[in-house]
């Protein structure tokens, strides 16, 4: 016998786990403690941990090896390395054959044993333990093996066939299906963990596959089973006669006794019995099942539509296929399916089963991509009712159609929020907006006064499985949706969209400044957006419009407010005509996402027109007027026109004043700007005053936490440095960091831009290494989330090339920068102040590296073009003065070094060697 502290752990995949119990059993059996997940480890427990844990105690791991055990990101391969790299001993149990080259070069030269090979069970279980314990020579003759231990215990697998298991499934088992491991798996976990009676329920709207994952499961554990019995319970009534047929297949059945009583029979033969798998689907009224639940040593599985199952027995909710999962079920179908064409199928289908399945039928009959997708967009019903997908019941418009009709008769108020859904976007629908529209709802019939609204609407819409039903939301399929909507007359289409206005502007979700309301913002504009061809034609509804897309560009999901708010503007030009007020408003929304996505040479021309407009239509000093000419302002100092900006912003900022009130937001957006301005041209102390003037005047009227306040926060921080209060600069920048990210989240565009203000800060108090890193950090998110090519991102490199080079690393500062700068003239040209600003970088770098003589030649090139470009009144071009001076310097061109430093110090004097240009696009409104 085998040392009784010696423990072997048991890997294995997770569709050989019968393979897995067996070995473990019959190793116990053999004197050896077993660690199996499968028997030894919870739910909720950390998987890694555990399994750490017991590759760490253990003396051995056997291995049960198939094609399934290699393939890829299977936690099998942490297993198997973690357990050569301790050196331990690994022992192969080949179970299934495996294809040529998958055993890898680490695990090639073990012994392994294969069981496949063997005629029957003994000489299995002889050939395992022998692996572990190795074969030696025995003292005595081998004695006759002894009867199996009372109990049960794992089936040998290659006995799966045997004629003594109960069998009623008539459905083949489909060769088609993919994915649902992990449900497969947590399903399977869940059954196990029961010692007694566990029953699970798979629950999720119709064409999810719930019937398919119980199909799967069956087949895939059927040699776990000595009975397994198939019961089709969408007719409840119907359920005894099916355990009646097991009763006479068990031969327990009286011939006497009728069907109730023999149903019984099978219930007590069940409790006495072991091994037995129940299957119950398509139960859609599972609170008729509950005296229908057979007790004692098996497991029991329920497929539903409803819910409400869950509240009878344990629920696991099954979803749509994950992307991954809709990928390799196309071309599991469709092996030549390109990849991007796979693609638009599964987001167009929306990731559901049944639809993918469909699809694939139609494609694998030779129906181009393109076509199906065209066809789907414009006959989703006519097109889903077509093509039955292998072991569906019917196809999806069909199981949705059925669904209605049925939800119709008994339920007509559902119905009617169904088809308001149908109108929506197919993402969550806040319940509360029902709550708040319910007087207003003229299409959903009933008392609008019920208390129970709206329970009493989206009850039945789960229990019929058309929508998916959450404490506070409700969501319907994009495919449910559009059978639904195929099938409204126009009259009733009419109604429905009067009804969407009144629920989508009852969810107003109020100032779209205020990041507070973003999350709410955030739920309502995906609908606005599905609804926006008819909505745009609605009078009522263009406000929440309009705010929506100043929701996105507030958000910073600049795309998506473009796309928007071009949408607005293509409609309206066309119903309400170009010079309208609206119009006019989407027009310039349309800039504001254009600025944040990055420098666009159509943005200049497109604002000019915008304000030639307003002018012509509504007068010089009309508020839209005046936040076109801002918005010119804005977009002049982006270009590096500094003081044309400078002088429209003081313009503005006077008639905002004048027509709008001193303190009123707009126009300390103005003040503010002029501040960004007079810095930006070296006009540090009076730029440090009008922004502290603006910060007083935020606080005291919009708040500390307020947007604006904590923009102009951030920009006096910048003030400070620029005069040289350094440790005053750097503390407000921390202060304007913390409480920017605090209101608007870890990425959001601000926030990162209030780390630059920081680096700089750290970097003029010799804070290199903190610099280094945050600007790194902050690098990598706006990487991420808007691009290598974005301004702000190009903006922020060359900062970290200047930090290199003051950290004595010019070498890598100047790959950096010359790296950057290529990507400015490929995306921005030469003449950006981006690529001005890098290119000083590099000037100072070739300093920074010795190359003095080159680097003289480069700044004075460049301080000519800086000259040509922006002026010669600017912080670019007195810090390429500086620069070109320092080069000077060092060859001993004193004179001429100090001459240029005397006249730039005379006109902004400024103890930093390099500027960051802040000012030039944040904070703009």
């Amino acid at each position: 016998m085998p040392d009784e502290s010696e423990l072997i752990f048991v890997s294995h995949a997770e569709r050989d786990d019968q393979w897995a119990q067996w070995a473990a059993w019959h190793l116990e059996q053999a004197g050896y403690r077993v660690e199996l997940g499968l028997w030894h480890w919870r739910a909720g427990d950390d998987f890694v941990t555990r399994m750490n844990e017991a590759l760490e105690q253990a003396s051995a791991v056997v291995a049960v090896l198939s094609p399934h055990y290699f393939e890829p990101g299977r936690y099998t391969e942490e297993q198997w390395r973690a357990a050569v790299a301790r050196g331990g001993r690994f022992i192969p149990v080949v179970v299934e054959p495996l294809k040529p080259g998958q055993l890898p070069a680490f695990l090639s030269s073990r012994i392994q044993v294969d069981l496949h090979e063997l005629p029957g069970e003994a000489e299995a279980v002889k050939a395992l333990t022998e692996a572990v314990r190795g074969r030696g020579r025995p003292e005595h003759p081998p004695a006759y093996p002894p009867a199996a231990a009372p109990g049960p215990q794992p089936r040998f697998p290659a006995t799966a066939s045997a004629s003594s298991v109960v069998w009623e499934v008539r459905r083949r088992r489909n060769p088609h299906f993919t994915g649902r491991d992990e449900v497969i798996g947590e399903l399977r976990g869940k059954l196990l963990a029961e010692r007694h009676a566990a029953v699970q329920a798979l629950h999720g709207t119709g064409g999810i596959g719930k019937t398919q994952v119980a199909l799967e499961y069956v087949y895939r554990y059927r040699e776990h089973y000595d009975i397994v019995w198939w019961i089709d319970a969408e007719q409840a009534d119907q359920i005894p006669v099916h355990y009646a047929e097991l009763a006479a297949r068990v031969g327990v059945a009286k011939p006497d006794a009728g069907v109730e009583f023999n149903a019984r029979y099978a219930l007590d033969e069940l409790r006495s019995r072991e091994r037995w798998l129940i299957v119950l689907d398509n139960a859609e009224e599972p609170e008729r099942l509950e005296t229908w639940l057979p007790d004692g040593p098996g497991h029991v599985l329920i497929t539903s539509r409803n819910p409400g199952c869950k509240q009878i027995v344990p629920g696991l909710p099954l979803g749509v296929f994950s992307r991954a999962e809709s990928l390799d079920h196309l071309r599991g179908h469709l092996p030549t399916l390109a990849t991007e064409d796979a693609e638009a199928l599964a987001e167009a289908l929306g990731d559901l089963p049944l639809a993918l399945a469909q699809a694939a039928g139609a494609l694998g009959d030779g129906m181009p991509p393109d076509r199906y997708l065209e066809v789907l967009r414009t006959d989703t019903a006519q097109l889903l009712d077509h093509d039955k997908a292998h072991d569906y019941r019917s196809t999806l418009t069909a199981t949705v159609t059925i669904a209605m009709d049925r939800l119709e008769a008994d339920h007509p108020g559902a119905t009617a929020v169904l088809r308001l859904a149908a109108l929506l976007g197919p993402e969550p629908i806040p319940t509360a907006w029902l709550v708040a529209a319910r007087d207003r709802l003229a299409t959903v019939p009933g008392d609008t006064g019920d208390f129970r609204w709206p329970r009493p609407a989206l009850q039945p819409l789960a229990r019929y499985g058309l929508a998916v039903v959450s404490p506070d939301a409700f969501q319907v399929h994009r495919l449910t949706q559009a059978v639904v909507r195929e099938g409204l007359d126009a009259d009733r289409r009419d109604a429905l969209w009067d009804d969407v206005v009144s629920l989508l502007t009852a969810a107003d979700p109020g100032d779209s400044e205020l990041p507070e309301s973003w999350p709410r913002w955030s739920a309502l504009a995906p609908h606005l957006t599905a609804g926006m061809t008819v909505l745009c034609k609605r009078a009522a509804i263009r406000p929440l419009l309009l705010s929506a897309a100043r929701y996105l560009v507030r958000s910073a999901q600049w795309r998506a407010a473009r796309d928007f708010a071009a949408g607005l503007h293509a409609s309206w030009s066309g119903h309400l005509g170009e010079n309208h007020v609206d119009t006019l408003h989407a027009a310039s929304m349309e800039t504001w996402a254009m600025e944040g996505l990055g420098h666009d040479p159509d943005m200049l021309p497109r604002v000019r027109d915008i304000l030639e407009r307003r002018r012509a239509t509504l007068g010089e000093d009309h508020p839209d007027t005046l936040d076109s000419t801002y918005d010119l302002a804005t977009a002049l100092h982006g270009i590096g026109r500094y003081a044309e900006a400078l002088a429209l912003h003081q313009d503005v900022g006077e008639r905002r004043a004048r027509v709008l009130g001193e303190d009123a937001p707009d126009t300390l957006r103005s003040v503010q700007s002029m501040a960004r301005a007079l810095t930006v041209l070296g006009r540090f102390d009076e730029g440090l005053r009008v922004t502290f003037d603006a910060l007083g005047r935020y606080r005291a009227t919009l708040g500390e936490e307020h947007p604006d306040t904590l923009r102009s926060l951030r920009d006096a921080a910048a003030s400070l440095s620029y005069v040289g209060r350094y440790k005053d600069a750097y503390r407000t920048a921390h202060e304007a960091y913390e409480r920017i990210r605090a209101v608007m989240g870890d990425n959001h565009p601000e926030t990162l831009s209030a780390a630059h203000g920081l680096t700089m800060a750290m970097t003029a108090l010799e804070r290199h290494t903190d610099a280094q890193d945050l600007i790194m950090d902050t690098l990598r998110r706006l990487r991420r989330d808007y691009g290598e090519s974005h301004p702000n991102a190009l903006e922020l490199t060359t900062s970290l090339g200047l930090v290199l080079a003051r950290c004595g690393r010019p070498e890598d500062a100047h790959e950096l920068l010359t790296d950057t700068m290529e990507q400015h003239l490929r995306v921005y040209g030469p003449d950006h102040p981006g690529a001005l600003q890098c290119a000083l970088g590099i000037g100072l770098t070739l300093h920074g590296t010795g190359r003095n003589a080159e680097a003289e030649r480069y700044l004075r090139d460049l301080r000519r073009r800086v000259h040509r470009v922006l002026g010669g009144e600017n912080v670019i071009a007195d810090n390429t003065t500086r620069a070109l001076a320092i080069a000077l310097a060092a060859q001993g061109k004193h004179r001429e070094a100090h001459k240029l430093i005397a006249y730039v110090q005379r006109r902004a004097p400024l103890k930093l060697p390099v500027q960051r240009r802040s000012a030039t696009r944040k904070g703009r409104r």
